[in-house]
């Protein structure tokens, strides 16, 4: 049966292929019918970001694989001196723990969310923010022990002169993201615990009732920054 639009009180027949999908755009509905408006935008907001850290993890392979200087060994330049002797990746291997474990806690906090259970969604969305924090310092930690050794985006002790600036760009903005998403998840958490969600006390996100579906776009934020250090993990660490 063909589908059909109804214009002041006249049915037409629906447009078919591109002209229907300009149709249904152009028409007075929400394009997302089933979905809000805050994670339908947080959702395109991802896939934009999505698209930068692509072209930064394209950009990273094509100079690693066109340098004629030899790269330097991730196993040497990540190794860390416990005991007296050098542990390859130890410090990456806790950090990438960390932030999985934090994508855990987060997923908790959505279910409770949804149950309306203000204590325990404000308090694993503040120990979500506590492992972000923790691996933002790790991080802080790790550039400052490479900075000591002589890493500078222009060059550095081990090999090609593209490794510094590669990886504090890709690292660096990561970090951005982990570091916004640690502050956004104290401000919501704050409200959950505060009731602002059932009251409707007016501010920031909680401008009416009801809206614990914002603990969900707070996840969804942090998930896409956990997959994302996944592929810096594989793609720079290993690699």
């Amino acid at each position: 049966m063909a589908e059909t639009l109804t214009h002041i009180g006249k049915t037409e027949p629906r447009p078919s292929g591109w002209q229907g999908i300009a149709a249904d755009w152009s028409s007075d509905q929400r394009a997302f019918k089933n979905v809000s408006w805050g994670k339908a935008m947080m959702w395109i907001f991802l896939l934009s970001d999505t698209f930068i850290f692509g072209c930064f993890l394209l950009s990273y392979m094509t100079a690693r694989m066109s340098t004629r200087v030899p790269w330097p060994n991730p196993s040497e330049v990540f190794a860390l001196r416990i005991g007296g002797s050098d542990i390859p990746l130890i410090l990456i291997a806790i950090m990438t723990f960390v932030l999985i474990s934090s994508s855990g806690t987060m997923a908790m906090a959505v279910n409770f969310g949804y149950r309306r259970d203000r204590r325990k969604t404000a308090i694993l969305m503040l120990l979500t923010a506590a492992l972000g924090a923790t691996f933002v310092g790790m991080q802080a930690f790790e550039w400052t022990k490479l900075i000591t050794e002589g890493v500078r985006p222009w060059g550095n002790p081990w090999g090609a002169a593209q490794f510094g600036s590669s990886f504090f760009m890709i690292t660096g903005f990561h970090g951005t993201h982990v570091t916004i998403g640690v502050i956004f998840l104290i401000i919501v958490a704050r409200k959950v615990w505060r009731g602002d969600f059932d009251t409707g006390r007016r501010g920031f996100f909680t401008s009416r009732t009801g809206r614990y579906e914002n603990v969900e776009i707070m996840g969804l934020y942090w998930h896409f920054v956990d997959l994302v250090w996944v592929f810096i993990f594989a793609f720079f660490y290993l690699w």
